[in-house]
């Protein structure tokens, strides 16, 4: 099987900048990557295709080695990014996926659901990215 960081006419974290942007108002905030792409290249290589402005927010990811990687295979992306959230115990914080599955019901004011292909690019996702770390950032 081969792996590519160019896939379909997209890159590796291709919005990057624009999420550098949306976050420069909060430079509290901080990263944790959940992206398969940490398990095919390592968390290491992956946090390296993001520009400095980013990569210097994230504290780490929400896969592991010290998992069992099958167990994690087998969980949605919601689940896993809500199982680290409880992990780190955080309280405030915001996901991005183009995945809603595995979220549920309690998820929704940390999760800004993106297109599949067009991500942070669509205005909306921008919007409310924005709005929920806005809400996100007065809990704080």
């Amino acid at each position: 099987m081969y792996f590519s960081v160019d896939h379909a006419g997209h890159r590796l974290f291709e919005n990057a900048e624009l999420l550098v942007e949306a976050l420069a108002p909060y430079p509290e905030v901080v990263i944790v990557l959940s992206t398969s792409w940490v398990r095919v290249l390592s968390y290491s290589q992956a946090k390296a295709f993001l520009p400095e402005a980013l990569r210097s927010r994230v504290i780490g990811a929400t896969f592991h080695s010290a998992m069992n990687k099958f167990e994690f295979d087998a969980m949605t992306r919601g689940a896993q990014v809500l199982a680290d959230a409880t992990r780190r115990a955080a309280t405030s914080w915001v996901a991005l996926d183009d995945e809603d599955e595995g979220w549920g019901a309690a998820a929704s004011p940390h999760l800004v659901l993106t297109e599949r292909t067009s991500g942070l690019s669509e205005p909306q996702a921008l919007k409310e990215l924005s709005d929920k770390l806005k809400e996100q950032i007065k809990q704080w």
